[in-house]
């Protein structure tokens, strides 16, 4: 009979650790963060040398290896604090903004004229039309006529001449005026990027341990017919405050025969609190489920969960089953779903 119990040093062996392959695609879409963050001595290179003329960037970024056109666009979007979401409510305006069909700017003390190429004709800006959402920029993407347009408005809309254009671009679209200007280009950069890092740490944590309940989800749901999946869910009776809230756990399974079964996940490639929280909780909630009938089980992995080495002993004394985060692994749990059931 297969032993479902198990210790933190029989379930280092079987788990992962990093991202497994079949959900690097998925990760990537939650940490452009971390990839900007990693490139951007190399945007700042690109800019550095692009002073011969307003354009010259182009010329620069073909010439410089394993560095997409898209990558630059979304550096830029961040740095300028100009997403898809205001561009696309700036689309329908474009074409009477600039009538003339090109923008008119002010760069290096001389007066410059850029002719729009795809932008007023209808194109869609937002993050994926744009190839600037997670997928594209895993990747990669060429330089296309709306990915220039929105670079030349981002690097040089404070300085616009022949257009009134929104405050927001006004305010934000003024790289442009740091280009070879080493010291404070890079002094701007790298404190918009720490200030960006830290905004954003905790939704992209929250975001990738979203999908690694996803993921676990999807198994369960195509590894179970006929049973109730439910994301986020409650167990009718099982309240920590005398029936006032039930509990929610990360996943309830309902089989045929009416048992329920909580399902934790927790995935952290870095040290997090969330481990610890659950190991806070572990032994109440495996008294309440208990007492009730019913059966929890972890999926846990992460190099950051088993440094957390307290945590991770609690949690496997006080689960039903636990397992590592691979299919294999969640094919286990499936079978101690379906022998408790």
């Amino acid at each position: 009979m297969r032993k479902y119990t198990r210790t933190p040093d029989e379930l280092r062996p079987r788990a992962s650790l990093f991202w497994p392959r079949d959900l690097l695609a998925r990760q990537e879409s939650v940490s452009v963060i971390p990839l900007l963050v990693g490139t951007q001595d190399k945007f700042i290179s690109i800019l550095d040398v692009s002073e011969r003329r307003p354009d010259s960037w182009k010329s620069v970024l073909g010439q410089t290896k394993d560095f997409p056109a898209n990558l630059f666009l979304k550096h830029l979007m961040v740095l300028a604090d100009v997403g898809g979401e205001p561009l696309m409510r700036l689309r329908t305006e474009l074409p009477t903004i600039f009538a003339a069909g090109k923008m008119v700017f002010e760069w290096s003390g001389n007066t410059h004229e850029y002719a729009f190429k795809e932008i007023l004709k209808g194109r869609r800006l937002n993050n994926k039309s744009l190839f600037v959402d997670g997928k594209s920029l895993a990747t990669g993407r060429s330089l296309d006529g709306g990915m220039e347009d929105i670079v030349m408005l981002l690097l040089f809309g404070s300085t616009v001449t022949n257009a009134s254009l929104p405050q927001v671009i006004m305010e934000k679209c003024m790289i442009g005026s740091l280009i070879g200007r080493k010291t404070e280009l890079q002094k701007f950069v790298k404190q918009r990027y720490i200030l960006v890092s830290r905004i954003t740490a905790g939704a992209t944590a929250n975001a990738l341990g979203q999908i690694a309940q996803d993921y676990v989800f999807e198994l369960l749901q195509s590894s179970l017919r006929g049973w109730s999946i439910t994301r986020n869910g409650q167990i009718p009776g099982i309240s920590q405050n005398a029936g006032n809230t039930n509990i929610n756990f990360d996943i309830i399974v309902k089989s045929p025969g009416n048992k329920f079964f909580a399902v934790e996940v927790s995935y952290q490639v870095t040290t997090n609190s969330t481990i610890e929280r659950k190991a806070g909780q572990a032994q109440a909630r495996a008294d309440l489920l208990h007492q009730a009938g019913h059966k929890i089980a972890y999926v846990i992995d992460g190099a950051g969960n088993f440094e957390r080495a307290s945590a991770l002993r609690t949690i496997c004394r006080f689960s039903d089953c636990t397992v590592a985060f691979s299919s294999q692994e969640i094919q286990v749990l499936v079978e101690f779903l379906k022998a408790r059931s």
